[in-house]
C-alpha cells in the first residue's frame, strides 16, 4: 500500500526553527520529524510513498534520496503552484492507482494506523477521516459523526462560536483514488474547504475513524518544546533510534563516541539523550533533555527541559530550561536562557547574558556579554503566536507597537498587495496613532503601494470611500477603548469591510518571514493626501436621507462628540439638515485619552441632563472612531446598547413595508414578530461585527446593527456609521411622529439575561462538545456558539474569541425564567469543566 505524505507547508508559526530548515526535517530526539513518521508507515506496512514538496525540496531529497537507506521507497512530486492540500494530491494522481493513505509530515502520534485501514474497509468507505480529542480545536478542523461513523458536519479551523465539539480531524486520512475524480487539475483545492464538503454534499461515503493514542501537530515552538517532554515522559510510543540505557542512569541513552568526562560527579534526571560524538566536560546537571550530535557541554552547565540541535557550544555554568537552540549556537560562560526561548542558527550568545522567557532570537545574530534580552530581536516586541486578533493588530503603544514593528507591518501589508495599487490610511485624533501610522506608511512605501493618506478621520469616512473604486484596502490607527496605553490597527478591504483570516494569515506570513517585496529606488509608492474626502462622504450621507422630513421637524439634540474628529465633520452636516445642536465636546484635543467606563457614565449622566433640561429631543454620546453610540431620548432615558438596536429596529420596522433586518444570534427575538407584522424579515448572523456589515452588503437589508452600540443602514453604506446613524434615528422619529420614549413604550420586550463564566483555552472545545451533546435531542442552531430553544426560551452558550471566558445568554417569558435558565446552564459548565479535568 502507498501513502502521501504532505512535506511541502513552509512552517512560519514554528518560526525561527524553520528559516533554514524546512519544518518536516525539524529534529524530534535527534531524528527529523517526517523519519518518526515513516517508521511508523513502516510498523504498519506501508513502505510505498510519495513525498509532496514545495518549500525547501532540496533539503529533503538530500537526505532520503530515493528512500532505500531508510527501507522505503520514495517518489518525490514537487508542484509548480501552490494548489492547496488536495491540489497537491491531485498533482501525484499518476502515482496512485489503489488505496492510499494521507499523513502530514509534520506531526507526531503513535496512532494504530491499521485500524484505521479496518474500519475504512468494513465501512465500505470512499474517504475516511482518522479523528481524535484534543484540549484546543481552534487550529483543526471539527468534526461531528452519526453513530455509524459517517461524518454529518464538517468545519475547518472554526472560531469559538463554531466548536461544536473537540474531536477534531488529524489530517491523517485513507483514501480510494476515485475521490481524486473530484479534484480539477491545475486548481487550487483544500480537503477540508472543498473536496469533504462536496462529498457530504453528493452524499458519498465520508466515515470518520477515532483514534486513541498520542497526536500532536507541531505547529509552534511551544508544540515542539510540548512534544519532547512528552517522549520524556513516556506518553508516546516512538521508535527514537537509541540503544539500552547507560549503566550511569536508567533514562540516559548514549550516542556513538559520546565523553563524559566526570559522568559519576554528574546528576542525570529523566530522560536524556547525548547524541553522537558529544562531549560533557565536567561535572552537570542534565534533566528531560536532547542534546544534538558534535556538542560540547562545560562543566557547570545545568540543562531542563532543554533541546539542543547539533554542533552547539555551550560554557560553563551556563543554563537552558525549557528552551531550544538550534544548529552552531555558542552560548557563552554564565549565559542563562529562560523557558521557551529559542536561540536561532549561527547565533552567539555572550558570557553572562540572560534570554528571559519566550523570546526568539533568529539566525545568525550577536547578544553581546552582560545584556539582558527581554523582546524579540528581529521585531522589537516580546513573542506572540499570532500578531492579528481578526483583523486587528493590538499592543502597548511604543512597547509592543513600536516604530520599527509598524514599519516591517507595513511593509507586509504591501507585499500583500498587488505592486502600483492604493490603499486608504488614517487614524484618531492621539499623537501616538499618528506616529505609528507614518512608521507604518514608510515600509508600505518601501513594498511599491501607494497610500492616500486621510490623516485624522473618523472611521465610517474611510470605511465609506472603501466601497467605491480607486483603492485595495485600508487601514485606520486608534487609541484602545479600554486601555488607552495600546494602539489598534484595523485593517479593511476593498469593500471596506473587515479584511477575512485568510487575509490576515496572509500578511502575518510574510511579517514573519521577513519576505517583503523591495520596490525599485525609482519605484517606491506614492503619498498624497485626499483633501475631499468630506465632500464625498457629504454628498453619500445626504443623498441616504429624506432632508426635508428632517428639516421639517426641526429636531433640537444635544450631542457629546469626546474630542474625536466627528466633531470636524458632524455638526455641519446636521446645521445643513436644519438641526438645533447643542455641542459638547466638539473641539479635537489629542492629549485626551478616551474615556474609562467610569468616565464614560459620568459623561452619559450629564449628557442626560442637559438633553432635559433643555427640552432637547434627543441626546447622543459618540465613540472615538465615530462607529459606536450612546442614545438617550427626551426624557433623560439612557438607552443601554440592546435597547438602542431594539428600538432602531422597530422604528425601522414601522417605516418599511419590505427588507431583512440583519442581527447577530444572540440578539433578542422580539425582531421577528416586529419585522414579521410590518411584512419585513430577519437575518441571524454570528456575533462579530464583520459578519454582519457583510450581511449588510446584501440589497434586501435595510439595518444592521451589533449588541454594542455599532449600527449600519446600508442606504448610505453598508458598514457601521455612529454619524449617519443620528441622522437616520432622527429622520424615523419625523416620519413615525412620536417622541423616542413613546416608541419604545410599545415595545414590550422579554427579559434577557447575559452572564460571562471562567473558561480556559484549553476547556473551550470541551465544553462546546458537552453542550452539543447535552443538546442533540433539543432544537438547537449552530450559528455561533450552541443556542437551544425551550419551549418559546432560548439560551446561548457562546465561547468567548479571545478572552478566557464563555458567554451564558437567555431570554424567557418572566425574569425568574430567564435567570434560571441562565443559572442551569452555568451549574452544567462548571460540571462539564471538572469532568474535562478530570479526564
Amino acid at each position: 500500500m502507498k501513502a502521501v505524505i504532505m512535506a511541502g507547508g513552509f512552517g512560519t508559526r514554528i518560526h525561527p526553527l524553520t528559516i533554514n530548515l524546512p519544518k518536516p526535517m525539524i529534529p524530534i530526539f535527534n531524528r527529523p520529524i517526517i523519519l518518526h513518521i515513516i517508521a511508523l508507515l513502516k510498523k504498519h506496512g506501508i513502505d510505498e510513498l510519495v513525498l509532496l514538496l514545495y518549500h525547501q525540496p532540496e533539503v529533503i531529497k538530500s537526505y532520503f534520496g530515493d528512500g532505500s537507506e531508510f527501507g522505503v521507497r520514495i517518489t518525490y512530486v514537487t508542484p509548480l503552484e501552490d494548489f492547496g492540500t488536495a491540489g497537491a494530491v491531485k498533482a501525484a494522481a499518476k502515482h496512485l492507482d489503489e488505496r492510499f493513505m494521507i499523513i502530514s509530515g509534520d506531526l507526531l502520534t503513535d496512532f494504530d494506523l491499521s485500524a484505521a485501514l479496518r474500519f475504512h474497509e468494513e465501512h465500505k468507505a470512499m474517504a475516511t477521516l482518522t479523528l481524535t480529542s484534543v484540549p484546543d480545536p481552534l487550529q483543526f478542523g471539527v468534526v461531528i459523526t452519526d453513530k455509524e461513523g459517517r461524518i454529518t458536519k464538517f468545519m475547518e479551523k472554526p472560531g469559538w462560536g463554531e466548536v461544536f465539539s473537540d474531536t477534531i480531524n488529524t489530517g491523517i486520512y485513507v483514501m480510494e483514488p476515485e475521490v481524486l475524480e473530484l479534484i480539477p487539475e491545475n486548481e487550487n483545492r483544500d480537503w477540508s474547504h472543498d473536496v469533504f464538503p462536496l462529498m457530504l454534499q453528493k452524499q458519498l461515503p465520508l466515515f470518520g475513524c477515532s483514534l486513541g493514542g498520542y497526536w500532536q501537530d507541531v505547529g509552534n515552538t511551544d508544540s515542539y518544546l510540548e512534544t519532547i517532554q512528552d517522549i520524556c515522559a513516556g506518553r508516546v510510543n516512538i521508535e527514537t533510534g537509541e540503544d539500552k540505557p547507560s549503566a550511569l542512569h536508567a533514562g540516559l541513552f548514549l550516542g556513538e563516541e559520546v565523553r563524559l568526562t566526570q559522568p559519576k560527579e554528574s546528576l542525570f534526571e529523566g530522560r536524556v539523550l547525548l547524541g553522537d560524538n558529544t562531549q560533557v566536560l565536567g561535572r552537570v546537571r542534565l534533566k528531560n533533555c536532547v542534546v544534538g550530535r558534535n556538542c560540547v557541554i562545560e562543566d557547570g552547565v545545568q540543562l531542563d527541559g532543554a533541546v539542543i540541535w547539533d554542533n552547539v557550544y555551550v560554557r560553563e555554568h551556563s543554563s537552558v530550561k525549557g528552551a531550544v537552540l538550534c544548529h552552531n549556537v555558542r552560548l557563552g560562560k554564565g549565559a542563562k536562557v529562560e523557558e521557551g526561548a529559542v536561540i536561532g542558527e549561527h547565533s552567539d550568545i555572550g558570557a553572562q547574558a540572560l534570554v528571559r522567557k519566550d523570546v526568539k532570537i533568529w539566525p545568525n545574530k550577536t547578544i553581546e556579554s552582560g545584556a539582558t534580552v527581554t523582546t524579540n530581536l528581529i521585531w522589537g516586541e516580546k513573542w506572540r503566536r499570532s500578531i492579528f486578533d481578526g483583523a486587528m493588530v493590538r499592543g502597548l503603544t511604543n512597547v509592543e507597537l513600536t516604530p520599527e514593528f509598524t514599519a516591517k507591518l507595513g511593509a507586509a501589508y504591501g507585499s500583500s498587495l498587488p505592486k502600483g495599487a492604493w490603499i486608504l490610511s488614517g487614524r484618531d485624533a492621539f499623537r501616538s496613532s499618528r506616529m505609528l501610522k507614518r512608521a507604518f506608511i514608510g515600509g508600505l512605501l518601501s513594498a511599491g503601494v501607494s497610500a492616500r493618506d486621510i490623516k485624522r478621520v473618523s472611521l465610517p469616512v474611510l470605511r465609506n470611500k472603501l466601497t467605491t473604486f480607486g483603492e485595495v484596502g485600508g487601514v485606520h490607527f486608534r487609541q484602545c477603548a479600554d486601555d488607552p496605553a495600546s494602539t489598534e490597527i484595523v485593517f479593511f478591504d476593498t469593500e471596506g469591510n473587515e479584511i477575512s483570516s485568510g487575509a490576515a494569515k496572509g500578511i502575518e506570513r510574510l511579517f514573519y518571514k521577513e519576505n517583503f517585496r523591495r520596490a525599485h529606488y525609482m519605484e517606491p509608492g506614492v503619498l498624497r493626501e485626499l483633501p475631499s474626502i468630506y465632500d464625498f462622504y457629504r454628498d453619500g450621507f445626504l443623498r441616504g436621507l429624506n432632508v426635508e422630513t428632517i428639516r421639517g421637524s426641526a429636531p433640537k439634540i444635544v450631542i457629546d462628540f469626546g474630542h474625536s474628529p466627528a466633531g470636524d465633520l458632524l455638526p455641519q452636516l446636521l446645521n445643513d439638515l436644519g438641526c438645533e445642536l447643542i455641542e459638547i465636546n466638539s473641539h479635537v484635543d489629542e492629549s485626551i485619552p478616551t474615556l474609562t467606563p467610569e468616565q464614560t457614565a459620568k459623561a452619559e449622566a450629564q449628557l442626560s441632563r442637559i438633553v432635559t433640561s433643555l427640552g432637547a429631543n434627543a441626546g447622543f454620546l459618540l465613540g472615538p472612531s465615530g462607529e459606536r453610540m450612546t442614545l438617550i431620548d427626551e426624557r433623560g432615558n439612557i438607552l443601554s446598547d440592546i435597547d438602542a438596536f431594539v428600538l432602531l429596529a422597530a422604528m425601522v420596522c414601522r417605516t418599511r413595508k419590505e427588507g431583512v433586518i440583519a442581527a447577530p444570534v444572540s440578539a433578542p427575538h422580539i425582531l421577528e414578530p416586529l419585522a414579521a407584522r410590518a411584512g419585513l424579515s430577519v437575518k441571524r448572523t454570528k456575533t462579530d461585527g464583520r459578519s454582519l456589515t457583510a450581511e449588510a452588503q446584501n440589497r434586501q437589508v435595510v439595518f444592521a446593527g451589533t449588541l454594542d452600540g455599532r449600527f449600519a443602514f446600508p442606504c448610505f453604506q453598508p458598514n457601521f456609521d455612529a454619524l449617519f446613524s443620528v441622522a437616520r434615528i432622527l429622520e424615523l422619529v419625523a416620519i413615525i411622529g412620536q417622541p423616542l420614549s413613546e416608541i419604545a413604550q410599545d415595545i414590550h420586550r422579554r427579559p434577557y439575561l447575559h452572564r460571562e463564566t471562567a473558561c480556559t483555552l484549553e476547556q473551550k472545545g470541551g465544553l462546546m462538545r458537552k453542550m452539543s451533546e447535552d443538546s442533540v435531542e433539543l432544537d438547537t442552531t449552530y450559528i455561533d456558539g450552541v443556542k437551544v430553544q425551550l419551549n418559546g426560551d432560548w439560551v446561548l452558550v457562546l465561547p468567548d474569541a479571545h478572552r478566557p471566558v464563555a458567554h451564558v445568554i437567555s431570554e424567557a417569558s418572566d425574569e425568574s425564567k430567564a435567570a434560571e435558565l441562565v443559572e442551569r446552564y452555568l451549574d452544567k459548565i462548571q460540571g462539564w469543566k471538572q469532568d474535562l479535568a478530570q479526564g
